[in-house]
């Protein structure tokens, strides 16, 4: 059959899902309240419905009066009963996959249960949501002419007691149909390969001879795959190496540091950039306009959400509020309920709704991964916009940064200190530093009032790394490729301690 004609079946196909989901945006309360309640019916039997009585509770109010919150650390030990054999425990059906994930925030690895509902239901359906409102959108795509280069996890999955463990981009591939692989580059091989850079140059080899058509990956580590491929083939752009590319598909952290980096490989002006919001514990939200930074929360993924405002997160006066009665432009941790059996389960990120009609959320940064020392309130969804616009004024590339307190003490006033890794040296750092401190302030009022004639606030300190130090750093916590990322923001000064020795001893080696 001729490339053309599948990619005309396969569109029709996608595109039939959209009526279903404009019945959810239609009825997004009425559909988030009948799925809470079919994962309660399911799960009456398990030990934790009897343990919570989830054959009595008939609506959300008796289901948030009788189930907490919980963190990873609180079910930890029902998710080692599973991991060890034990079925029934949080889901009726059987639990054989666990996504393993650290993180950099926590040296410890968490094993998120993985359902084969969750598999089904919520990541395999996203991954036909996204082409479908992609496709949606650019009725003249061929996207299915070509291949799709993904950038997954290097971890391939490890058995168990009859479970299995891995990232969860080695489940997914793991368990994909077999016609999925003939539409993607590397092969399954080369994707699950554990050592990561002898994966990249596989990976090089693989597919520069491809007609590669998208991109799917993490931002940062696929600039590091590109770059790596343009100095192989000597090519001045992607283009040239593949002139049918039209759409680049990322998540895991935020495009607005890069954006400028892939427009430049990327010089073609109909390209597309399309944002997803994944994660271990479920697939959570999709950009379903062209040209947009924001994302439609998707309601019919066996996720049932709750937030908890930031204002009061951590605090005794902490509220849990549904979907219904959030509002706009605020900062909310998310809870999620799951088919996975995760039960108003906080994953660690903070989001804000930019629409409440359909739901369109931005992910602001991470509950842990924020700056609040001074009561400035710095959010990395702050940071990484002012990293943005502070480049686009001084014709700079930031590849990587972090940003820690500087402490008050006696009478002097406290900072924000700054490691940025340029992709070349700045020749005026003070203009940078400048630059960013005033670009900063003006997306942040609470930073700007602290800084205002150096009141409570310095100036921001800037250190300016040596090549590949936030690389090297994350190898030496074997935490190269995937889904690992640096973190952006922290209220004390660990990472940043560590990336400073990091620099010493490599600019004395």
């Amino acid at each position: 059959m001729a490339l053309p004609i599948i990619n005309s079946i396969a569109s029709w196909i996608l595109k039939k899902r959209i009526h279903q989901m404009e019945l959810f945006m239609k009825y997004p309360n009425e559909v988030q309240e009948e799925l809470l309640m079919n994962l309660i019916r399911n799960a009456e039997n398990t030990l934790i419905g009897v343990k919570y009585d989830f054959a009595s509770a008939r609506n959300y109010r008796a289901f948030a009066e009788r189930v907490p919150v919980s963190t990873y650390e609180d079910l930890e030990p029902l998710i080692e009963q599973t991991r060890r054999g034990e079925q029934n425990v949080f889901w009726p059906t059987p639990i054989k996959w666990f996504a393993k994930s650290s993180g950099t925030t926590n040296a410890k690895s968490k094993f998120i249960p993985v359902s084969s509902e969750a598999l089904e239901d919520c990541h395999y359906k996203a991954g036909k949501d996204l082409l479908c409102l992609y496709l949606n959108n650019n009725e003249d795509s061929q996207l299915f002419t070509g291949k799709s280069l993904r950038l997954g996890g290097s971890k391939q999955l490890y058995a168990d007691n009859n479970t299995f463990f891995g990232d969860l981009s080695a489940i997914l591939i793991d368990n994909m149909p077999i016609w999925a692989e003939f539409s993607s580059t590397p092969s399954n091989k080369v994707s699950l390969m554990s050592e990561w850079e002898s994966k990249l140059a596989a990976i090089v080899q693989e597919t520069i001879h491809e007609n590669v058509t998208s991109f799917a990956g993490v931002p940062s580590w696929m600039m590091v795959l590109l770059n790596r491929i343009l100095e192989e083939t000597g090519k001045g752009n992607l283009l040239e190496i593949w002139p049918n590319l039209e759409v680049y598909f990322h998540g895991g952290v935020s495009f607005e540091p890069y954006r400028e980096q892939y427009k430049k490989i990327l010089p073609k002006s109909d390209f597309q950039f399309y944002e997803i919001y994944n994660a271990s514990e479920g697939f959570f939200a999709i950009q379903d306009t062209n040209d947009s930074n924001e994302l439609l929360l998707m309601l019919d993924y066996g996720i049932f959400y709750e937030f908890i405002p930031m204002d009061t997160f951590g605090t005794p006066n902490q509220r849990v509020i549904r979907l219904a009665d959030v509002e706009l432009n605020k900062n909310y941790a998310i809870v999620i309920t799951t088919n996975a059996g995760l039960w108003r389960y906080m994953i660690g990120d903070t989001v804000r709704f930019t629409s409440l009609d359909p739901y369109r959320i931005k992910v602001t940064g991470r509950t842990k991964h924020h700056i609040n020392v001074f009561g400035e309130e710095l959010m990395v969804e702050n940071t990484d916009t002012a990293i943005a616009k502070a480049c686009a004024i001084t014709g700079l590339e930031v590849i990587d940064y972090t940003v820690a307190p500087v402490f008050m003490q006696g009478r002097e006033k406290g900072a924000h200190e700054w490691i940025i890794e340029f992709r070349h040296a700045p020749e005026d750092p003070e203009h940078f530093r400048k630059t960013l401190d005033e670009t900063l302030q003006t997306l942040n009022s609470d930073y700007e009032a602290k800084r205002y004639n150096n009141m409570t606030l310095n100036p921001l300190v800037l250190n300016v790394a040596r090549p590949k130090l936030f690389y090297d750093w994350l190898k030496e916590q074997d935490k190269l490729g995937g889904q690992h990322k640096i973190p952006r923001l922290s209220n004390e000064r660990h990472y940043l301690e560590q990336l400073k020795a990091m620099q010493l001893d490599g600019l004395m080696a």
